[in-house]
């Protein structure tokens, strides 16, 4: 068992200024059992690079995104007590000059600032629609020392593909369970306002098994098959 890091990232912006003004701060965390360990409320600016590191790059990323991250402003801001991530047209390219990308967006992760095993994690936020776009917040492994992906595993705490709105996925890859052989596990929670209403994306970590939440509604469990075995159990 290793520790997991905590990541998100958007091709595309997870809010917009509407709706702001919706938004309830709370740092009443320690229930059911849990304490708090970690938070961010995004309530000063510029973002807290303490808690927060940019990944910079445009090679895809395992995904063949199209897009190039990088730790510019534009793309990754605090204001009004949110975490604004945004997508951008790059007329004229940028990156690498023989690999030139013509869009940007941020990436965002706590490796080496946020490391975690046997947790629960709140995710507040909206989701960006359209064709192309995929906002995400994944757990990684903080050392990678069963190998690469997905060896190694991840959780995914919430992915919503663009185009297809509404549908929200909970996942865990493995290598035993992973999409590129059939067999990975994942459930689907459809919400008809992912664009205009904050909703909150939570697991449950523990040793028997990952629970996953949308607005603290339990949808998904994928249980520890007590194999003890890296294959099947991130």
């Amino acid at each position: 068992m290793k520790p997991i890091w905590f990541l998100i990232f958007f091709f595309s912006g997870c809010t917009s200024q509407e709706g702001v003004e919706d938004i309830e701060e709370s740092n009443d965390w320690d229930r059911d059992g849990w304490n708090l360990i970690w938070q961010d409320e995004f309530s000063e600016s510029p973002l807290d690079l303490n808690k927060w590191s940019h990944e910079i790059g445009g090679h895809g990323f395992g995904n063949n995104e199209l897009e190039y991250y990088t730790n510019d402003s534009a793309n990754a801001f605090v204001q009004d007590g949110v975490l604004h991530i945004r997508a951008k047209f790059e007329p004229s390219g940028i990156g690498d000059a023989n690999n030139l990308r013509y869009f940007s967006s941020a990436r965002l992760r706590t490796v080496g600032k946020g490391d975690w095993k046997y947790v629960r994690i709140d995710v507040r936020a909206k989701l960006a629609l359209g064709q192309g776009i995929w906002p995400a917040i994944w757990m990684l492994p903080t050392d990678w020392i069963y190998g690469g992906w997905p060896k190694s595993g991840e959780i995914d705490i919430m992915e919503h593909v663009g185009h297809d709105e509404g549908r929200v996925h909970g996942s865990v890859h493995t290598e035993s369970y992973n999409h590129k052989i059939g067999t990975q596990r994942t459930k689907t929670k459809v919400l008809s306002d992912v664009k205009d209403s904050f909703h909150v994306y939570s697991i449950e970590w523990y040793e028997d098994r990952i629970d996953f939440f949308i607005d603290d509604q339990q949808y998904f469990t994928f249980v520890n098959d007590q194999k003890n075995d890296y294959k099947t159990w991130p």
